[in-house]
This record gives C-alpha cells, sequence and structure tokens, in this order.
C-alpha cells in the first residue's frame, strides 16, 4: 500500500486495467481522494512516459500482458486483495481475458466491479465503436450547443467522457464501496456515457415538460438564445460571459453598460425582443478590451466575466488563491483536488509514474519473489526485461 496518500478514501485499494479517456478519469479521481489505485499498462509501453501526465497522476503504474493467461492470474490475484476495479473495454472482453465480473466477483465477493463505456453493457449498440461526441449527439445533448443557424459546437469531451463518463462512474463506484460497507456484497457498476449526458440533461428535460424550454439552438435561457446568459465579443477580439439571470444582477450590468433606462432593454424575458437586445449588447461590449471590461465590473454583482484561456484561467487570482490550480512537483500546471474535504483533505497528487515503474514493487506485496519476477519478465508476462 502506498504511505503518502491522503484524503476520504484513503485505504481503498483500486485496479485500473489501462485504457484512454474516462477510464482514466475516474481512476484520477479516486486516487485524488486518497485511493490507492494501481494501474495497469502493456509490457511493450514498460519505461516510457505517460502521454497522459495529467491525467494519470498519482497512482502506481504496473505492466502486465492481459492476454497471456499467467499475466490474467497476476491481476486475479491482484483483486483478491482489492476493493475495486476500473476497466473501460467494449462488453465482453474481460470475459475472454478470465477477467469478467463472475469471475472476479466469485474470488472476491466484496469486490465494486465498474465498467464504463459509451453505450453502455446492452443494448443494439452495445459493440459499436463510438466517442464522446457520438453519445452525446445520441443522448440528445449536442443538438441544443451552437449557433442558431450553424452547426452544433463541439464541447471538448467534457460532456461525455468526463462528466458523463469518468465522474458518474467515480460516483458510481463510490456508492458501491458504501454498499459493499455494509453488506458484504460487490457489484457490478455499469457507467453509459450515453446514460450519464442524459442524467445531466435533468434540469432541461424539467424544463420542456412545463414548457420553459423549446427545441432548437440559441432559443432558450442556457443555450445562448438568452442576451443576458451569452458570451460578447469586446475591442480586442476577446470575450466576456455575462451570466446575469436574475433581475437584480441583469440590472448590475445595465448599470456598468449605461443601459439602465434603455427601453429595449427594460423587458428582460421579452423572448421576441431577445435578438435585438443580444445586439444592443454586443455593440456596446465591442467599445472595450476584455480587461477593460472585467476592471469595469469588478466588485460588482453583475455575473459578468472574462473568458480565459487555460494559462490565464491558472493564474486567475481567484483560482490561484484557491489552488483551484497548482503547480505540481513536476513542474507542470494541473487541476487541484476537488471537491474539498474539512477533515480529510487529500494531498498534492503525486505527478503520473513511469509506465510500469512500479511492476517489481506491487508484485513483491503480492509474494512474487524476484526469481519468479524475473522468469515473468524473461517470458513477457510483465515489463522490464
Amino acid at each position: 500500500m502506498a504511505h503518502d496518500k491522503a484524503g476520504p478514501l484513503t485505504g481503498v485499494r483500486v485496479i485500473e486495467l489501462g485504457g484512454i479517456g474516462p477510464g482514466p478519469f475516474c481512476g484520477m479521481l479516486l486516487s485524488d481522494l486518497g485511493a490507492d489505485v494501481v494501474r495497469i499498462d502493456r509490457p511493450g509501453e514498460h519505461g516510457g512516459a505517460t502521454m497522459h501526465p495529467i491525467l494519470h497522476r498519482g497512482r502506481r503504474s504496473i505492466t502486465v500482458n492481459l492476454k497471456d493467461p499467467v499475466g490474467a492470474d497476476l491481476v486475479l490475484r491482484l483483486l483478491d486483495g482489492a476493493d475495486a476495479l476500473i476497466e473501460g473495454f467494449r462488453p465482453g472482453v474481460t470475459e475472454r481475458l478470465g477477467l469478467g465480473p463472475q469471475t472476479c466477483l466469485e474470488r472476491n465477493p466484496r469486490l465494486v466491479y465498474g465498467r464504463m463505456t459509451g453505450w453502455g453493457q446492452d443494448g443494439p449498440l452495445a459493440q459499436a465503436a463510438g466517442h464522446d461526441l457520438n453519445y452525446i449527439a445520441v443522448a440528445g445533448a449536442l443538438s441544443a450547443i451552437g449557433p442558431r443557424d450553424g452547426d452544433p459546437a463541439v464541447p471538448l469531451n467534457l460532456v461525455g467522457d468526463m462528466g458523463g463518463g469518468g465522474m458518474l462512474l467515480a460516483l458510481g463506484i463510490t456508492a458501491a464501496l458504501l454498499s459493499a460497507k455494509q453488506t458484504g456484497r460487490g457489484q457490478v457498476v455499469d457507467a453509459a456515457m450515453t446514460d450519464g449526458t442524459a442524467v445531466q440533461l435533468a434540469l432541461i428535460h424539467g424544463m420542456l415538460q412545463v414548457g420553459l424550454w423549446r427545441e432548437g439552438r440559441e432559443s432558450n435561457m442556457f443555450d445562448g438564445g438568452a442576451p443576458f446568459y451569452r458570451t460578447y465579443r469586446t475591442a480586442d477580439g476577446g470575450h466576456v460571459a455575462v451570466g446575469c439571470v436574475e433581475p437584480q444582477f441583469y440590472a448590475a450590468m445595465l448599470t456598468v453598460l449605461g443601459l439602465a433606462d434603455d427601453p429595449l432593454l427594460a423587458a428582460q424575458h421579452d423572448r421576441a425582443a431577445w435578438p435585438d437586445m443580444s445586439s444592443r449588447l454586443a455593440a456596446v461590449f465591442a467599445t472595450r478590451t476584455r480587461d477593460e471590461w472585467t476592471a469595469a465590473f469588478d466588485g460588482t454583482d453583475a455575473c459578468v466575466t472574462p473568458v480565459l484561456g487555460f494559462a490565464e484561467a491558472a493564474a486567475y487570482p481567484h483560482n490561484a488563491e484557491r489552488g483551484t490550480y497548482l503547480r505540481l512537483p513536476d513542474g507542470q500546471v494541473g487541476p487541484g483536488t476537488a471537491p474539498r474535504f474539512s477533515g480529510t483533505p487529500s494531498a498534492v497528487p503525486r505527478p503520473a509514474a513511469t509506465i510500469g515503474a512500479h511492476t517489481d514493487e506491487v508484485l513483491a506485496e503480492l509474494g512474487v519473489d524476484e526469481p519468479r519476477r524475473a522468469a515473468l519478465r524473461t517470458a513477457g508476462v510483465v515489463g522490464g526485461a
């Protein structure tokens, strides 16, 4: 067990079968919260630097050939002493490797078996390839994002991979760990990015049901249609984000802009006037630079903020004071841990390990002596030959 962990999940052991995107993000979140996460990478990558230095931070890395029955057996032995597993292969792959949930739960009935896919473990698309954009498209989210007269905008891979995928799986695993502690029984957690995206649309679907939302981009309060909830270009080509939904915040924005008495802007929720209202506001915001508007709105409750780039966001005073972004021990800047815990604060994350750096250490903990480890290396079962 790693000894420099801290956080509310200290003492929890997780085995992560190496994958991409949302699975590693789940592993990062659990590790950030104190879990001892052992990531299993491919022997062919042993000794190399990870291509994902933030996403792979905080855990130990071993290299094991999962396609070799001896390697699969090593993983089963690791799972005997683990609390949870993360796997992100297509449905049926771990079963073919001899590492499926039935096999693992028979050996360790308390194990939480976390499965991360785009489409889920069943359904017509379960075996189909896909990526974040496909999942959020089919779940209905993508159609609502972007300009009215343009194409749907790609919202990075935040909605599907990260929010609807890795974060959903981290919640599911944590909930199942609580259940296992109470009942002594583990279970399978089926986290699908289509499901997770749909869950994130709860507010929008509720608004649809009561007539407060309509289909069509830039037609609603939170999709860029409202003049008081969108971005505006500034004189220097930058942007500000305006989010003054409540009437008192809207009034504060108009005051700073010198538009408090403009009759066009008086009826905040007159949807018919929204396009003209947006044009009026756009013309005013275009008269000053982003930073000039930032200074003008400083200290107000107008809900107007600068749109920052990545490096700017890390240096932004509020983020800097809270440690939202950290300069990590390896000199990189990356997100800090979240959320914050008053009684069990998380440690500063360790930099991502060299791939396979902990193979000997973890196998020794498993009781595999050096002659046996050498034989496994020679046979290509583990990396480092």
